[in-house]
């Protein structure tokens, strides 16, 4: 790992407000999967944002617009994180996101499939959808129109949006990932 962990002790003035907010989020909004050291270190993407808050804050308001209120389904929502990762080839991303499938009932087999780069063939209606378009996306090409209106029909305008900024975020998050060399935790 690239950035040391920050002790809540060590934090700055700068730092500490991002912290707990971040801290309350991750006990509040992401469970199955370990964020916080026993010493209450963050670890993850959260570490980097906490090194460098100017560009980790509006980084972590993204991610809670992201997940307030959802319109997207959850299984809908973890496919394409996991497509994300899968693309980045992000360990503690994958990491995290297998676990939260698990517990959104995602099939071991079909986050195995994805986790390996591979669109599983069981997916449900919503889910095929969801991974063609994240698939696209992370691949730098153009969405095209027919998958843009299927998922439009699906999901409707706002959850669209939400998916094309969901996926964006996580691209974000598996390069914080991998630039800064974050490892998956023991």
């Amino acid at each position: 790992m690239r950035l040391p962990l920050i002790h809540p002790a060590e934090l700055t003035d700068e730092q500490r407000p991002l912290y707990q907010d971040m801290k309350q989020g991750i006990e509040n909004n992401f469970k199955g999967f370990k964020a916080i050291a026993e010493d209450g270190s963050l670890i993850g993407p959260w570490n980097p944002w906490l090194h460098f808050p100017k560009f980790g804050g509006p980084v972590w308001e993204l991610v809670k617009a992201l997940s307030s209120s959802p319109k997207l389904p959850r299984n809908v929502r973890e496919v394409a994180i996991l497509v994300t990762g899968a693309h980045f080839h992000s360990a503690y991303e994958l990491y995290a996101h297998i676990l939260v499938a698990e517990l959104r009932g995602l099939s071991d087999g079909k986050i195995a499939t994805i986790a390996s780069g591979e669109r599983p063939a069981d997916l449900t209606h919503e889910e095929a959808i969801a991974y063609d378009i994240a698939a696209a996306l992370v691949s730098g090409r153009l969405l095209n129109r027919f998958n843009y209106d299927l998922a439009k029909a699906e999901f409707g305008e706002d959850g669209l949006a939400e998916f094309i900024y969901l996926v964006g975020l996580y691209c974000s998050v598996s390069i914080t990932l991998n630039g800064f060399d974050v490892p998956v935790p023991e």
